[in-house]
């Protein structure tokens, strides 16, 4: 396959049109919003029964999520093996869509009195987008050059940022402003929002799996012997990562400060939304800022790695993450928090970019297998959200406050940072021997 393909590229860059969208109203804004006013009452506070047993709401949100992630980075090393031997990792993109946009649309129905429901439904669709995320990935140094993988990255988080604020201002209407089409019942325009969700993320992607190639297929009937190599596959190419010392200590580092970076953007909301007591409406405002700024970032991260270096981009924007952690433990009104917000916009839309495409740039030069390294990272990452949300989850409850959480993030960034400023010396060296 030729690389550099606009067509090609540009349809790539569409699934994260249209997964974005997950991303942005159901771990950002409405969902979060919603959850809260329907599991937050007089008689029992903000504590929940989750079969039989007793939760804090959004401690249990973030379990929940924590678990999906969990599943993930167990079923991620199986399924991109068996990706790589039979050629077909579009076919499980595919699946992963479906089943995250079908879960999207069953939380049309989720209601207090079918909690268990809606949680299952929450977890499928955060199952949905990680797995369709990772795969997604994986083609990136297949459609891209080295030199190019940079632009193309965050090309991909600009589509996303702009197809998830577009269905977000659709969504934005319904929320404002129900009396317009009608709608009496308050709940419904969150649900409606769901529903759209689901519909907006398979319609989409209905683009790149017309474009991205799927490979060929073997369908063989898959034994215990290929499920084990999932696992193989991994250590196969830890056993690779060992040998490569810029990526072996790039992903110590990326593995940190992703546990404070993916936890704040999951955990935001539901921060502005409970202790804030912000609302849905200013809630809404806040995140779109965060999203409109957040494609401002991912250009410019593009722009400072092609004159400063892709490790001392990142070291300057896990330094702003510190600050921002500390400077969120100590906002109580909502203007604060809409300053606080357009700095983290800046910052998260740079620093997930550049980590893809500085992964994939320093990837052994025609490795067939680019899935199972793509795994590899997802993995990294998947396990570094565990932590980080069961962390948040653990600390909101053992102390009933948010903010000890946000604080207990900053020592995971301190420690990101700390590889980050080992690895310039290692990064040095690469240069000079290239």
């Amino acid at each position: 396959m030729e690389k550099n393909d606009k067509k090609v590229i540009r349809s790539w860059a569409f699934f994260d049109w249209a997964n974005s969208a997950y991303n942005l109203v159901i771990t950002s804004t409405i969902f979060p919003a919603y959850y809260v006013a329907i599991t937050a009452n007089s008689a029992n506070g903000d504590q929940v029964s989750f079969f039989g047993y007793s939760f804090t709401n959004t401690a249990l949100s973030n379990y929940a999520l924590s678990f999906a992630y969990l599943v993930m980075v167990l079923a991620l090393p199986v399924l991109s093996s068996i990706a790589d031997y039979r050629g077909n990792k579009k076919l499980f993109m595919q699946f992963f869509t479906y089943m995250g946009g079908i879960a999207c649309m069953g939380l049309f129905f989720f209601e207090l009195d079918r909690l268990e429901f809606g949680i299952i439904c929450f977890v499928l669709a955060a199952m949905g987008y990680i797995g369709g995320v990772m795969f997604n990935n994986s083609y990136l140094p297949e459609i891209a050059t080295i030199d190019q993988q940079d632009a193309v990255s965050a090309k991909g988080y600009a589509y996303g940022y702009v197809g998830s604020v577009t269905l977000q201002l659709i969504c934005f209407v319904f929320v404002l402003k129900p009396e317009l089409f009608g709608i009496v019942d308050k709940a419904f325009p969150a649900k409606l929002s769901f529903l759209l969700v689901g519909i907006w993320w398979i319609a989409f992607a209905q683009i790149p799996f017309r474009k991205l190639p799927s490979g060929s297929r073997n369908h063989e009937l898959i034994n215990t012997k290929k499920v084990q190599n999932g696992f193989q596959e991994l250590l196969k190419v830890w056993q690779q990562l060992k040998h490569i010392d810029f990526l072996k200590k790039y992903l110590l580092a990326f593995f940190f400060y992703s546990m404070g970076v993916q936890t704040i953007m999951l955990a935001a909301a539901g921060f502005g939304e409970k202790t804030l007591k912000m609302g849905t409406s200013k809630l809404i405002a806040t995140i779109l800022i965060i999203q409109l700024v957040a494609i401002l970032g991912a250009m410019l991260m593009s722009y400072l790695a092609k004159k400063i270096g892709n490790v001392n981009v990142l070291i300057i924007t896990v330094l702003i993450w510190i600050g921002a952690c500390f400077c969120a433990y100590f906002v109580y009104t909502e203007y604060q928090f809409y300053v606080l917000a357009a700095v983290v916009g800046l910052i998260m839309g740079g620093i997930q970019s550049l980590s893809r495409s500085t992964y994939s740039k320093y990837l052994p030069a025609d490795t067939p297998d680019t899935a199972s390294f793509f795994s590899f990272y997802d993995v990294t990452e998947k396990l570094a959200i565990v932590i980080g949300l069961f962390s948040f989850a653990f600390i909101e409850e053992l102390t009933g406050s948010m903010r000890n959480s946000v604080i207990a993030l900053a020592s995971f960034f301190v420690v990101g940072l700390v590889f980050l400023l080992l690895l310039k010396k290692v990064e040095h060296k690469v240069q000079k021997d290239s």
